[in-house]
């Protein structure tokens, strides 16, 4: 290790220090950062965008020159509301895009005032390296339980209640923050970024045993707009398949349920049934949403299934997920809080 310079070579020995802190933007901090760190930006959005503009407008020396002034200004500004509590024996680590001057400047002012800070070699672009590859691999150690079954028939509540057993579950829709399907989109919630899916995710698999099965909902390949690694979604798609068969009208009413957030926006309901126009026809778009806003909703949600989720998950489930028909489904008429437990109490009973 150089003097205050640190290669950090596993994602757990970030733990090592005392603190984490990311140096970069808050934009930048925003769309992924190594969890449990915190922002302490030596330029805002703004600047940086100004200094980096200067940078390739007028000059390298003039960019240097404001820039400078900007950092030494943040970082002073950080030094008083953040840090002025810390003991010198504290050991922070600090990161920016790739271990340069930004981490370099906080790392130099803090070392001189006598802590051991570390600036992060290769800053958050090795972590994130360090992600990639883990997820490449971390996943195939995991043997998964699929839980199969068309749209409605309460996979996501099946999960939870099978968490609540003390089962390892991993519910990819509640990272991605998104129910799955085109109509999945959850209000005031939205997505995160790819890289902070993959970041949530990593930190998901490593709180799992690999000794012990896990249970997963069965995706296809993009959850909204977030895409699954591939070592996960092959990993996934070669494991045993649990497969639910609800009854028709039971599914109908858990979705009138799960969905109900939908019942009180109507227009924003028929925006999102634009999407589907490239697989159904102008008609049946312009039915579906005369439905929504005149209050016919179990009609749409009967329709919905019955021409699009329903052939849908057949082409896509069977073409998938191998191992769907090798053993007996799962049936029940009941998909209400204690149908959805008992369910998964005859799951737990039944898969070791």
């Amino acid at each position: 290790m150089r003097h205050g310079i640190t290669s950090v070579g596993q994602i757990e020995d970030y733990r090592l220090f005392d603190e984490i802190i990311d140096v970069r933007t808050p934009a930048e901090f925003a769309d992924d950062h190594i969890p449990g760190s915190i922002n302490c930006p030596v330029l805002d959005n703004d600047q940086r965008i100004e200094v980096g503009t200067l940078y390739k407008q007028s000059s390298p020396f003039a960019a240097k020159k404001i820039g400078a002034a900007y950092v030494a200004e943040n970082i002073a500004r950080h030094l008083r509301e953040s840090f002025l509590d810390r003991p010198k024996t504290w050991r922070p680590l600090i990161v920016c895009w790739r271990g340069g001057q930004r981490s370099g400047a906080m790392t130099h002012i803090f070392r001189r005032i006598g802590w051991d800070a570390q600036q992060l070699e290769g800053g958050y672009k090795i972590y994130r390296k360090q992600v990639l590859d883990n997820l490449d691999e971390l996943p195939r150690r995991i043997s998964f339980k699929v839980i199969c079954g068309a749209t409605g028939s309460g996979k996501s509540r099946l999960l939870q209640a099978l968490a609540l057993r003390g089962k390892q579950v991993l519910d990819l829709e509640e990272l991605a923050c998104h129910k799955g399907s085109v109509l999945g989109v959850l209000p005031d919630s939205p997505q995160p970024s790819q890289k902070m899916f993959e970041t949530k995710l990593l930190a998901a698999l490593q709180r799992l045993d690999p000794a012990q099965p896990v249970f997963v909902e069965a995706e296809s390949r993009k959850i909204g707009s977030i895409q699954l690694p591939d070592a996960l979604l092959e990993t996934m798609r070669a494991g045993v398949c649990i497969n639910i068969e609800a009854a028709f009208e039971a599914r109908v009413e858990f979705l009138l349920r799960d969905y109900d957030y939908f019942l009180k926006a109507p227009d924003w309901f028929n925006s999102r049934l634009d999407v589907l126009n490239k697989l159904q026809s102008h008609e049946t778009i312009a039915r579906w949403q005369g439905y929504a806003s005149s209050g016919q909703w179990r009609e749409l949600v009967i329709e919905l299934l019955e021409l699009h989720y329903d052939p849908l998950y057949r082409r896509s489930q069977n073409s998938h997920y191998s191992g769907l028909n090798a053993t007996p489904p799962f049936t029940t008429n009941d998909l209400t809080p204690a149908g959805i437990d008992t369910l998964a109490s005859q799951i737990d009973s039944c898969i070791a």
